[in-house]
């Protein structure tokens, strides 16, 4: 009878874990598929990495002492776990290298190992010398993007999406001050962009926008923006607005630099964040819709803005960040067919986000200096994922992320909620958006219900 009840629970639990793989693979993760692929990766890692040649020979030594002892020769030795932790999305392998190894041998056989130890994706990464790190996940994290309870908001540093190997992409302003962000027409690059106002929406910083689809997609966030141009030609304007407030910052930043021999190094700055808390100036977010509308022209006079609308815009890129401008520029294509200066201020976009293209060439606009291998990932997006996209740097270096849907009414409702903290700049009241004002909410009293006797 007991071997009957055991057979029925067994039976259940396989039933309810199959259930919960199909259904919600996250909780499927935390409860059983965590302790399987722990087991997987403990018992099969020695042949795993014999199998993929992540194995070095013995040392001639070992050879010597097996010749002398009259002992068989010992087996190739595999690289030695330093630490294997589960994680909220699958598991973290630290491993030291053998004498002889490379960090990119481990990266070449990403794939191998993922087949081997029944993984969705393994990344992989040289924490130091000597010392990878293989971030395995169980599930495909990307399907449906659920963000951490808890991430890190501190300063300009604020979460945008969600990396294929389950960590949370940070978008921070101060180590990577300008950004490019790529994509064809539904493939989630507006969304991407208003999860960012969202995000930025309660942070100490102004913002600035550029929209020249006559204000669609910003100007239901203008409550949160202390400046904003729907056409091309108050653009320009704006632009040369904004240049010139770089130049007043340096001259704040030049009269407080005071260097003397007296003058502790800590009060010596080179830009904003080194300035005293009440001679600081609020940092600005100047983020440009569908750049190629600056960038096109028809006509002589539209050349001439043309000119100008290029030429602040690369000195703002240039020379913005110790003035703590920071920019963010999108649209769906980037190329030198724009016209003469675009080349250049692509050069001087640190930050790369390309979301799904619809040809090759688009993608090397972004990637193409960087990284050939993140052009052939932006080419493989697919049609009915739209938020994913491939975020690099000039270093190289390139990751998959998706962004969490975010609809207009939460961006609209995250500005409404923090339009308090919409600073006046000097210089750009005549781009103030002009709004009227939020009608009071009435709170119903509530009903009195009549006394017993």
């Amino acid at each position: 009878m007991s071997g009957t009840w055991f057979l029925v629970i067994a039976l259940v639990v396989t039933a309810a874990a199959l259930v919960l793989r199909k259904v919600c693979p996250a909780w499927y993760w935390r409860t059983f598929g965590v302790v399987f692929a722990m087991l997987r990766v403990v018992f099969r890692y020695s042949s795993v990495m014999d199998a993929c040649g992540l194995t070095v020979p013995p040392s001639r030594l070992r050879l010597a002492l097996a010749r002398m002892t009259g002992r068989p020769a010992p087996e190739s030795r595999v690289p030695r776990i330093l630490r294997m932790r589960p994680t909220r999305t699958g598991l973290m392998l630290r491993l030291k290298m053998r004498p002889g190894q490379d960090a990119f041998d481990f990266t070449a056989s990403t794939d191998r190992l993922r087949h081997s130890f029944s993984m969705h994706g393994i990344t992989s990464r040289e924490v130091k010398s000597g010392v990878v790190e293989l971030r395995m996940t169980g599930y495909d994290v990307l399907a449906r993007v659920q963000m951490p309870a808890k991430v890190e908001r501190e300063g300009l540093r604020i979460p945008v999406a969600l990396r294929e190997d389950g960590e949370v992409h940070y978008r921070d302003y101060q180590e990577v001050p300008h950004s490019l962000n790529l994509g064809a027409t539904k493939s989630g690059k507006s969304v991407y962009q208003r999860h960012l106002v969202k995000e930025l929406a309660a942070r100490h910083v102004a913002l600035v926008g550029i929209d020249c689809k006559q204000g669609v997609e910003l100007a239901p966030l203008a409550r949160r923006f202390s400046a904003l141009a729907d056409n091309p030609d108050d653009a320009a304007d704006l632009l040369e607005a904004l240049v010139a407030r770089m130049g007043d910052t340096y001259r704040v930043i030049r009269r407080e630099q005071r260097i003397s021999a007296d003058t502790p190094d800590a009060e010596i700055t080179a830009d904003i964040w080194g300035l005293p808390e009440h001679l600081r100036p609020v940092p600005v977010v100047l983020l440009v819709d569908e750049v190629a509308e600056l960038a096109l022209f028809s006509n002589t006079a539209e050349k001439k803005r043309r000119e100008r609308i290029v030429t602040a815009l690369v000195r703002l890129v240039q020379l913005g960040r110790a003035a703590g401008i920071y920019v963010e520029i999108c649209g769906q294509r980037f190329g030198a067919e724009l016209g003469d200066g675009i080349t250049m201020l692509r050069a001087q976009l640190t930050g790369r986000i390309s979301h799904r293209v619809n040809d090759e060439a688009s993608a090397k606009m972004a990637f193409g200096d960087i990284s050939p291998d993140a052009v052939l990932a932006t080419t493989q997006i697919p049609v009915e994922r739209p938020g994913m996209a491939v975020a690099g740097d000039s270093t190289g270096g390139w990751v998959r992320i998706r962004t969490p849907f975010t609809t207009m009414r939460q961006a609209v409702n995250a500005c409404t909620a923090n339009a308090y903290r919409t600073p006046a700049l000097d210089g750009l009241d005549a781009f103030r958006p002009v709004l009227p004002a939020l009608d009071p909410v009435e709170i119903p009293a509530p009903a009195v219900e009549p006394a017993t006797a």
